[in-house]
């Protein structure tokens, strides 16, 4: 049987976004609730260098960052229960949320869902995942240790994995479908860098076609030029998808507007994480489609915990 439980302020997600929220919610003496979602963390625990959060200049893992960010929010007095929810009501208030181990009441929601990888949408693809196609190279490089692997996209996480995988693996082949990359100038740099070692070899203007193995493991990759259609086949072990993201917003289709997934805010004067429903604020990646930063879904999130405590005090 279901436990009920009732708080002023939930936080559901427990990323960058939601232990800011649950830090400022708790110094306001809100006394939050946070519902950590399957991953404690969010997607930033795979990522095994961090360069660019503030004050941190010698480097530190994505691991460690949110575990230091756990423990600042328990040292407030947040409750953390790990759990997970998977239906919700926000026709009325108090609004409803109902987990796999408890139902949530609360006067105020701040949903930091995050988002999640995505996937290429070709068969060969889906039949290989956990048999050598992988999202996190962090979590699955050692498997591949002098052994060759493809990474497919041309962002900042394609490139990081591209460069991790590169002091791994005997080679890395980039695939990106476009003919520049999305990334940062000092990563793109230190890209080609490396390319000249011929670790990395550099695709653009290709995509993947198919994904070859014998039923168990991968074997190679096909990938076709956008320029003349001509095909290439590469003998690799694993492939690495790191194409974007897609929010982390299925529960919220019938009662949060949305636009292409994700939260839209109302974004008034007053009041810059609010939803379409009085009282439910979202941050960070479930409602950032542009930005995607450690440190722009933490500064969200403390702007929902301060967009909640306004509105708190309004009806309580």
């Amino acid at each position: 049987m279901l436990n009920n439980k009732h708080n002023k302020l939930l936080i559901i997600g427990s990323g960058p976004a939601g232990y800011t929220a649950a830090i400022y919610g708790a110094r306001a003496n809100l006394k939050p609730l946070l519902i950590t979602g399957l991953n404690p963390g969010g997607q930033l625990i795979t990522t095994n260098l961090i360069e660019n959060w503030p004050g941190d200049f010698q480097n530190i893992t994505g691991y460690n960052l949110m575990d230091r960010m756990y423990k600042h929010a328990k040292k407030f007095k947040t409750e953390i229960i790990f759990d997970y929810i998977k239906k919700t009501n926000f026709k009325k208030s108090p609004f409803l949320l109902i987990g796999e181990k408890n139902t949530y009441t609360c006067d105020s929601l701040i949903i930091a869902t995050g988002a999640s990888a995505k996937y290429l949408k070709i068969p060969s693809i889906e039949f290989y995942k956990g048999k050598g196609v992988s999202t996190c190279a962090t979590c699955d490089g050692f498997i591949y240790k002098k052994k060759k692997v493809a990474v497919i996209g041309g962002g900042n996480n394609a490139i990081e994995e591209t460069l991790y995988l590169s002091n791994i693996t005997n080679e890395v082949h980039l695939i990106h479908r476009r003919n520049k990359f999305k990334a940062e100038k000092i990563l793109i740099n230190r890209l080609i860098k490396k390319s000249k070692k011929k670790k990395i070899f550099i695709y653009t203007n290709y995509i993947v076609e198919k994904i070859n193995g014998n039923g168990k493991i991968i074997t190679s990759i096909d990938i076709k030029n956008l320029n003349n259609n001509n095909i290439k086949n590469i003998i690799i072990n694993g492939v690495f998808l790191a194409i974007g993201q897609k929010p982390n917003t299925k529960i919220f289709n019938d009662q949060l507007k949305l636009k292409n997934g994700f939260i839209e805010i109302e974004n008034n004067e007053y009041n810059k994480t609010q939803t379409n429903i009085k009282g439910i604020f979202a941050a960070g990646d479930v409602m950032d489609q542009f930005y995607r930063q450690a440190i722009t879904s933490a500064a969200s999130g403390c702007m929902a915990a301060l967009d909640a405590e306004r509105y708190l005090e309004n009806i309580l």
